[in-house]
C-alpha cells in the first residue's frame, strides 16, 4: 500500500513528485515514449519561467533550441490581417524539458515508466490502480491518488461525471527545415477551429500544428497546411519527419476546473488548469503541484477542501483568461484589436538589400 500514487509525469506530476515529503511512500506511473514530448509549440512562457525561478531552478542549456524568439507573427485568415507582437518565450525541446523535470525527482519515489493507467477502483483503505505495461496488467494500491494525466485524464473521468470540458485534438507535423524562421506564428481561422494554429522552428525542423475540434480534425489540419503554403511557408511532404497528436482541453466555461474529491486530487490540465486563450498550461501545472504538495505534506488524508481553497488564485486567473478569449477568437473583436495596431511591432529593415 503506497501513501500516494501519481498518474502522469509531465510538468505537474514531476513537480509534485519532487516536492512531496520523503515521509510518504510514493508511486509514479508515466506512459511517455522516450524522446517524445507533448504535442505543443514547446514554448516556455514568462509565467512558467517565473515559477521555475521561485523554485530556484535554472534551465539547462541542452533543453533550449534555436532560434530563440522575440516576436509572434499573428495571421488572421478571417480578416486577411497580419501583425507582429513582441513576446518573451523560451524556445525549448519539450521532451528534454519533461525529462529534466523527471530527473529532479528524488530516488525515494518509485517510478514505473511506459505504464498506462487503465482503471481506478475505490477500496476500503484507498484506491486500487490497474495499469498496463508491455501488454500485461498490474495493480497497485494507494491511500491517495493524484491525477496529472492531462486532457484525457482517466483519473478525472473516474470521479467527475459533471464538469465536462470541451476537448480538442492537437496535431503537429515536423519537417526537415528548409527556411528557419525567427518568429512563432499564430494563425486564426474560424473555418478551421475556434482555437488557434501555429508554426515554429526548432533547430533543424519546421513545425506546423494546431488544436482542432474532434470532428474532421485531420481534414482541418490538411486545410491549414494549404493556407500556409499560400502564405509562402516552405515545407514539403518529402521532408516530413514525424507526425504527432494528443488531446487538449479548451476551458472556456466558468466551471471547467475541478480539483478532485475523496482523496483523489487533480493538478495541471487534468484539473482543467490551462489557459483558454493561449492554451498555455505549464505554469498552472507547476503552480497547482506546488500548492497540493504543501497541503499534503501537512495532512495526507481528507484535504480536498484545503487544496480547492488554496487554488482560488489560479482559478480566478483562468476566469480572466476566459474574459480575454473573445478578443482573440471572435473575428470581429480580433479585427478591431489588430487594426488598432495596439502593442504591435513595426518591421524595419526587411527591404534592405
Amino acid at each position: 500500500m503506497y501513501d500516494i500514487a501519481i498518474i502522469g509525469l509531465g510538468p505537474a506530476g514531476a513537480t509534485i513528485a519532487r516536492l512531496l515529503s520523503k515521509k510518504y511512500k510514493v508511486l509514479a506511473l508515466d506512459r511517455k515514449i522516450e524522446n517524445r514530448g507533448k504535442c505543443c509549440g514547446g514554448l516556455l512562457s514568462p509565467d512558467a519561467q517565473k515559477i521555475l525561478a521561485s523554485f530556484n531552478l535554472c534551465l539547462p542549456k541542452e533543453v533550449l533550441v534555436n532560434p530563440q524568439i522575440f516576436s509572434v507573427r499573428t495571421i488572421d485568415l478571417d480578416n486577411n490581417l497580419e501583425r507582429y507582437y513582441q513576446r518573451f518565450y523560451l524556445n525549448m525541446d519539450r521532451a528534454k524539458f519533461d525529462k529534466w523535470l523527471i530527473s529532479l525527482i528524488p530516488t525515494s519515489v518509485d517510478i514505473i515508466n511506459k505504464a498506462t493507467c487503465r482503471k481506478i477502483t475505490k477500496i476500503d483503505e484507498g484506491y486500487k490502480i490497474e495499469y498496463e505495461k508491455e501488454n500485461k496488467i498490474y495493480t497497485q494500491e494507494a491511500k491517495v491518488v493524484i491525477g496529472a494525466d492531462g486532457a484525457n485524464s482517466i483519473v478525472r473521468n473516474t470521479i467527475d461525471k459533471k464538469h465536462k470540458i470541451k476537448r480538442y485534438v492537437s496535431i503537429q507535423e515536423w519537417y526537415e527545415n528548409e527556411e528557419q524562421s525567427p518568429v512563432y506564428t499564430s494563425i486564426f481561422d474560424s473555418k478551421l477551429t475556434d482555437s488557434y494554429s501555429w508554426t515554429i522552428s526548432k533547430d533543424d525542423y519546421f513545425i506546423v500544428g494546431g488544436a482542432f475540434p474532434e470532428d474532421n480534425c485531420d481534414q482541418r489540419f490538411e486545410k491549414l497546411k494549404e493556407e500556409l503554403l499560400k502564405k509562402g511557408y516552405k515545407f514539403s511532404k518529402e521532408k516530413l519527419y514525424r507526425r504527432e497528436g494528443c488531446f487538449v482541453y479548451l476551458t472556456n466555461t466558468w466551471h471547467s476546473t475541478f480539483t478532485g474529491k475523496d482523496n483523489i486530487y487533480l493538478i495541471g490540465e487534468s484539473a482543467g488548469m490551462i489557459s483558454s486563450s493561449s492554451l498555455e498550461g505549464i505554469s498552472y501545472a507547476m503552480e497547482s503541484a506546488y500548492i497540493l504538495a504543501e497541503v499534503l505534506n501537512k495532512k495526507l488524508l481528507n484535504s480536498n477542501k484545503q487544496y480547492h481553497r488554496k487554488t482560488l488564485k489560479i482559478r480566478l486567473k483562468l476566469k480572466i483568461k476566459i474574459l480575454k478569449r473573445p478578443f482573440m477568437y471572435n473575428k470581429i473583436l480580433r479585427k478591431l484589436v489588430m487594426k488598432s495596431g495596439l502593442q504591435a511591432i513595426t518591421k524595419i529593415g526587411t527591404n534592405i538589400k
